[in-house]
């Protein structure tokens, strides 16, 4: 009989490796399916806070943040669209793909989450960033998205306009950080075990079945 878990997937939707992340966690899942019966929760996380409207060039925020060159950040995008790819996701990463604020769109997660939509949305707003390179720090934007998932959109702009779930989401983000989550995707298994990165579908089911085994 398969084996109750619950898994935390701390992760921001401006981070390409947690697209990569969860797609080798999905597939993981499924293929335990036989000794695992997982409870998915997704907790934000953000990599720009301070980032403006508007947002910013990938290739300046990287040079800028990191030191990265053009040609280093071009051969990262390189290797990220391949193993996007591997779990089944389409990344359309160039030198004028922007990133843009989340914080918006982690309150529409922390809403889709009592309305028994947050995958939905989360692999929504995956889609709508590096997908169709959209603007998710554009409240209609994200009403559409959240549309798309199965959301009322009428809803999902009163809770952009109303500031609601600020409070929560600032809280849900200090409290991993107090456990010492710094980078995304990091993965929690019954609030013990850390999974860090974007890891291939082989290795998360392999961590989740000796978790199993354990529990």
């Amino acid at each position: 009989m398969p084996k109750p878990m619950t898994i935390d997937f701390v992760s921001d939707i401006a981070c390409p490796w947690c697209v990569i992340g969860l797609g080798g966690l999905e597939q993981a899942l499924t293929n335990a399916a036989d000794a695992i019966d997982a409870e998915l929760s997704f907790q934000p996380f953000e990599l720009n806070p301070a980032m403006p409207a508007g947002g910013q060039n990938i290739v300046e925020h990287l040079g800028e943040k990191y030191g990265t060159t053009a040609a280093q950040s071009a051969e990262n995008r390189k290797a990220i669209i391949g193993r996007a790819a591997q779990v089944g996701f389409t990344m359309n990463m160039t030198d004028d793909s922007r990133l843009y604020n989340t914080f918006d769109a982690h309150r529409l997660l922390h809403w889709a989450k009592s309305e028994g939509k947050q995958r939905a949305l989360k692999k929504a707003l995956f889609a709508a960033n590096f997908t169709d390179n959209r603007d998710l720090g554009d409240a209609q934007i994200l009403a559409d998205v959240a549309q798309a998932a199965g959301l009322d959109r009428a809803t999902a702009l009163e809770v952009l306009a109303s500031g609601r779930y600020a409070d929560e989401v600032r809280e849900a983000e200090r409290l991993w950080q107090s456990r010492g989550i710094s980078s995304v995707p990091a993965i929690i298994i019954n609030g013990q075990y850390l999974i860090s990165g974007g890891q291939p579908a082989e290795v998360f089911e392999q961590a989740l079945r000796q978790i199993a085994e354990q529990s």
